[in-house]
């Protein structure tokens, strides 16, 4: 009779998998209830690594005060054991330089100056005037040949770009 080895499938069964398992969901139910009691602030990014290093991106729809970081890390930081579990905590807003990933940062635009990047490569600069259900609207001038004659003429241009096509977008910040 030959044995043959058990292959793990993921690690799904190792005690290692299921602790950082339970960890991952103890904050991740920790932050969704912070976010619940301030509806005012939103998540950008969550992650945690297998040293459990954890690290929040926040922002909010009048910004980010330090207040709302501390609030956001005691919330979860006063919730856990720290005999069960050894973990370092970061929460950060997001920067003024960070790409637009949600739809209600792009929200809380209108009205700036965007650099969005499309999915096929073209870049567009404008002002961002307008979030529907599922694309943004950028509004820029520039300068084109008149139809008749020499010379140029202004000319407002709009676009409405798909969420979904939108490679990058980031704040245009202007001096």
């Amino acid at each position: 009779m030959q044995r043959r080895k058990k292959k793990l499938h993921e690690g799904t069964e190792s005690p290692l998998f299921l602790y950082l398992k339970m960890f991952k969901k103890l904050v991740e139910d920790l932050l969704a209830k912070a976010l619940e009691e301030r509806k005012d602030l939103f998540l950008i990014s969550f992650n945690i690594s297998e040293a459990n290093e954890i690290k929040i991106e926040i922002d909010g729809d009048q910004g980010v005060l330090v207040e709302d970081c501390v609030f956001i890390s005691r919330a979860i930081e006063h919730n856990i054991d720290r005999d069960d579990y050894d973990f370092s905590l970061e929460v950060t807003s997001a920067g003024a330089l960070s790409p637009l990933v949600n739809s209600r940062q792009y929200a809380k635009n209108i009205g700036r100056h965007l650099k969005v990047t499309h999915q096929d490569g073209e870049v567009f600069k404008g002002v961002l005037t307008d979030v529907l259900d599922n694309a943004i609207v950028l509004e820029w001038k520039t300068r084109e040949p008149k139809p008749v004659g020499k010379g140029k003429i202004t000319v407002n241009k709009s676009i409405n770009i798909e969420f979904e096509l939108v490679k990058e977008a980031v704040v245009e910040i202007k001096f």
